[in-house]
């Protein structure tokens, strides 16, 4: 992505999950190529100000795991939109020995759950040619301890933008699988051991850097803009996955 100003000139992008990290970066360049957005999210104060920065036309305070009021954003929306982005929700890492099973099940039927809601209810609203776009990851490919919850995330992701793709079509339907990007969501998790996992892929990804929210973002805006993508996965996580470790 270039800050091309024009690129989405007069279209609208939703983002769910839009107030920190790779929804509020991909909001920003969003309207930097012209674009109105609406940025949606849980807390009110952190959506206001997320809202402020990037110049959103509208922001709506919910939870995008609560069915009805997902329902309701997508039917109170003014007019059609261009392209809907989730990014909300986080990874439950726990082994077998140590899970608590209420959030392993919340874990496990989070993210297919928001992805079947958005493509139900905001499916209608898009626009022919539109996308829905959902953020998956790389992790969970490789086998490891406490990786067990992530690994069914990862599966499923995939399988269902594929079949999505062709339920609602003209409606795209994609996701981008990331590694380990340089967001706040990634220092609550790992806390301080940021530093040295920074360092650790800085010395070991084959791109030599640590993947930041902006890579995600022009990654996000180029599906949205290309046509002929659609009911696919695409990774981001500068060669994460085929590095031990």
């Amino acid at each position: 992505m270039t800050g091309d100003s024009t690129i989405l000139a007069g279209q609208t992008v939703v983002v769910v999950g839009g107030s920190a990290g790779i929804g509020l970066e991909t909001a920003r360049l969003a309207r930097a190529a012209g674009a109105d957005v609406v940025l949606t999210g849980r807390n009110h104060e952190r959506l206001e100000a997320a809202a402020k920065d990037v110049g959103a036309a509208s922001t709506a305070t919910f939870d995008a795991h609560d069915d009805d009021a997902l329902a309701a954003f997508f039917e109170g929306l003014a007019a059609p939109v261009d392209h809907v982005m989730v990014t909300a929700g986080r990874p439950y890492y726990s082994a077998l020995s140590d899970m608590d099973f209420d959030d392993a099940r919340r874990g496990l039927y989070e993210h297919p759950m928001v992805m079947l809601g958005v493509a139900r209810y905001g499916a209608p609203h898009v626009r022919a040619g539109g996308c829905l776009l959902f953020m998956g990851g790389t992790g969970g490919r490789r086998a490891g301890v406490g990786m067990s919850v992530i690994a069914a995330g990862t599966a499923a992701l995939p399988a269902l933008a594929a079949t999505l793709a062709l339920e609602i079509a003209p409606v795209r339907v994609n996701v981008i699988a990331a590694g380990f990007v340089d967001t706040p969501l990634s220092a609550s998790l790992l806390g301080d051991q940021l530093d040295a996992r920074r360092e650790q892929l800085r010395t070991t990804l084959p791109i030599g850097r640590v993947v930041g929210p902006q890579d995600v973002a022009a990654l996000a805006i180029h599906l949205m803009t290309n046509t002929a993508l659609t009911g696919a996965t695409y990774d981001i996580d500068g060669g994460q996955q085929f590095v031990p470790g």
